[in-house]
């Protein structure tokens, strides 16, 4: 489409602190959305809801929100503005995971009646 070789690895390395707190603010913040929705009675929103999430969290984070490890993995295969280099994957995946258990402390926090199905 945009004449790029079909595989390619990224060459943006990205593991630096303000990418990895942006990663980790950026999947908190994805998860909240996720919950606050299905714990209200929104869940019809949620697929909207993540894609404009994700959409907005691509420009508000230094990180372009990858917020997902399949995503860290696919945009690995891609050189362009959002790619991420292989060696810098393993850091963001770490920053996802502490986001997640951010968010499940914020979740128990904000929805103290409320409980994880796990």
């Amino acid at each position: 489409m945009f004449a790029l070789p079909l595989f390619q690895l990224s060459t943006h390395h990205r593991a630096t602190a303000p990418h990895l707190l942006s990663e980790t603010i950026a999947t908190a913040g994805l998860l909240l959305v996720i919950f606050a929705l299905s714990k209200n009675g929104g869940e019809q929103k949620i697929a909207g809801s993540v894609a404009s999430y994700i959409g907005a969290a691509y420009f508000f984070t230094s990180s372009t929100s990858f917020a997902n490890p399949a995503i860290c993995v696919g945009r690995m295969l891609s050189n362009t503005f959002a790619g991420i280099a292989p060696s810098s994957v393993p850091a963001f995946i770490g920053a996802e995971i502490i986001g997640g258990v951010l968010a499940v402390l914020f979740v128990k926090f904000l929805f103290p009646e409320k409980t994880i199905n796990a």
